[in-house]
């Protein structure tokens, strides 16, 4: 069964040099080509694509403000980006979408067929170097904030010494309100400095009210 595909890049010299490719494998026809957004969502709507292979880069609508067109729409069609920008945040946003795959145009031939028929499948297909970089910035984005490093790393009695230090208690006052010894309080404090990385009382509470640790 054909593979009927719409190319959408803004650049003729693209689309037709994909399109001699593509046909070169009869199970892959062309049925139409666009050249941004719009005119990609009122071809889509008419010849029913299987597949789209979509250009990020493009004016009036760029491939990622397409991809958002289509999921508004109910449009459900496999999305391959296809495109000159290696660049993460484009990409991860791209699949994020629900694009079944990306590909940056000096792609070899036969790694283009693999992710056109993945998608098809319902699958995503990444090469190698890509597939790298998405799941390194997924570990990026599951690392903890400063906030959430330092805060995890107090213990309730170091919190509550910092806190009470923010509201400008001395370590005596602490000590009798926390009902621990003053020398216990000063060990907290000691506790806290090491663990922010800072020598004294007052940047402890400044990068703790600066992180949302503690309220002045």
């Amino acid at each position: 069964m054909d593979c009927k595909i719409l190319i959408v890049d803004d650049h003729l010299v693209v689309r037709e040099g994909l399109k001699m490719i593509l046909e070169t494998e009869e199970k892959y026809k062309v049925i139409g080509e666009a050249a941004n957004g719009n005119e990609a969502l009122a071809l889509m709507e008419k010849v029913m694509p299987d597949l789209v292979l979509m250009d990020l880069n493009m004016p009036q609508l760029n491939g990622l403000e397409t991809i958002e067109a289509m999921i508004g729409r109910g449009i459900d069609i496999p999305v391959v980006i296809l495109t000159t920008y290696n660049e993460d945040e484009w990409m991860m946003q791209g699949l994020a979408l629900g694009a079944k795959g990306y590909l940056l145009k000096d792609t070899d031939r036969e790694h283009l067929f693999r992710t056109i028929d993945a998608a098809q499948r319902g699958e995503t297909l990444l090469q190698p170097d890509i597939l790298s970089r998405v799941l390194a910035a997924q570990r990026e984005r599951l690392k903890p904030t400063p906030t959430e490093r330092f805060a995890t790393s107090l213990t309730e009695k170091e919190q509550q010494v910092l806190q009470a230090a923010a509201l400008g208690l001395r370590s005596k006052e602490i000590a009798v309100q926390l009902e621990i010894s003053e020398r216990t309080v000063k060990a907290y404090l000691t506790n806290v400095y090491n663990k922010l990385g800072v020598d004294s009382r007052s940047q402890a509470v400044a990068m703790a009210v600066e992180l949302g640790i503690v309220k002045a």
